[in-house]
């Protein structure tokens, strides 16, 4: 009989032993939020990073219109319990359907490259974590939202103390916002390269080049060789800019990247200053050559003039 009690107490507590980390593993496990772009997945992480699973599905370096699927993006949105998009991803509906995910689908839509625009993102964000996983980050909204406040008066003293009011500036749709916000002069605009016809990119140069514009600005994830090409005919100083994070460790949510942004335009603004410094000191440097030369001409033709005029004399 005592033995018999034993034996089932060991059964008892092996079967607990069993049980209980698959209990715990029940109970600490964190909701999975599926996030299309890392825009999105740092806004999240920011908000409730140590409360949630964060996937992310296209790579920063990309644009999200032109991402290619892979298998392992079907099997996220199956274990997704919330998927978070901005409404301009064509493959998103294509996962779900994949998938089989009955995850709800939230579009945070509209631009995010300037701190009131981000703002409305979190709020956003913020609201269906609540409406569909249950958390309440208000608090956390706040701090998030005072700190991008903070950003936002630093880079428009940044804008001022760099000059960039109203400096001539050719850029890429996708950077008007933010290019117009740090009061820079957008004198001409340019979209996907794919669309830019011959005609549209005549107009742009020429544009361009009657505003002496300084700087051509390119949005890194559509690629470089158009701006590049159209900085050489003009002649000005071409810069690429990020519109999400998460390209380099330090870009850690959008901020930073508008932080990011902002100096690598001061620095391109430099050299465009300096290059048309070199232009006008060249110029200068012509000027004075062709100014001597002509004094020289002038010098010589006194010199034979006298000569002459001497000889005459003493002929006379």
């Amino acid at each position: 009989m005592h033995h018999m009690r034993r034996d089932l107490l060991l059964l008892i507590l092996t079967a607990a032993l069993i049980v209980s980390p698959l209990t715990v593993a029940q109970e600490t496990e964190k909701p999975v939020v599926v996030c299309t772009t890392t825009v999105l997945a740092s806004i999240v992480k920011d908000l409730a990073g140590d409360l949630v699973t964060v996937e992310v599905i296209a790579s920063p370096a990309v644009c999200p219109a032109h991402y290619d699927v892979r298998p392992s993006d079907v099997e996220a949105f199956r274990k997704a319990d919330l998927i978070l998009m901005h409404g301009f991803e064509p493959w998103v509906e294509s996962l779900k359907e994949a998938s089989g995910s009955k995850a709800p689908v939230v579009k945070i839509k509209g631009p995010w490259n300037t701190p009131p625009l981000l703002k409305s993102k979190y709020t956003e964000v913020a609201n269906a974590l609540k409406q569909y996983l249950g958390l309440d980050l208000s608090e956390r909204l706040s701090k998030c939202l005072k700190a991008i406040d903070e950003v936002d008066s630093y880079l428009k003293n940044y804008a001022q103390e760099k000059g960039f009011t109203g400096r001539p500036v050719v850029c890429m749709l996708w950077q008007k916002m933010f290019i117009s916000y740090l009061g820079f002069k957008i004198v001409a605009v340019y979209g996907p390269p794919e669309k830019v016809s011959a005609k549209q990119y005549e107009d742009i140069v020429k544009n361009a080049t009657k505003a002496k514009a300084l700087l051509v600005i390119d949005n890194m994830q559509s690629g470089e060789d158009l701006g590049k090409k159209i900085a050489s005919e003009v002649g000005c100083v071409q810069v690429a800019l990020s519109n999400f994070p998460w390209t380099s460790p330090e870009l850690t949510n959008m901020t930073q990247v508008m932080k990011w942004n902002t100096e690598k335009l001061a620095k391109a603004l430099e050299e465009a200053e300096l290059r048309g410094e070199i232009v006008e000191l060249k110029r200068e440097i012509e000027f004075w050559k062709t100014t001597t030369a002509v004094s020289a001409v002038v010098a010589a033709v006194f010199v034979i003039t006298t000569a002459l005029l001497a000889v005459k004399t003493r002929k006379q």
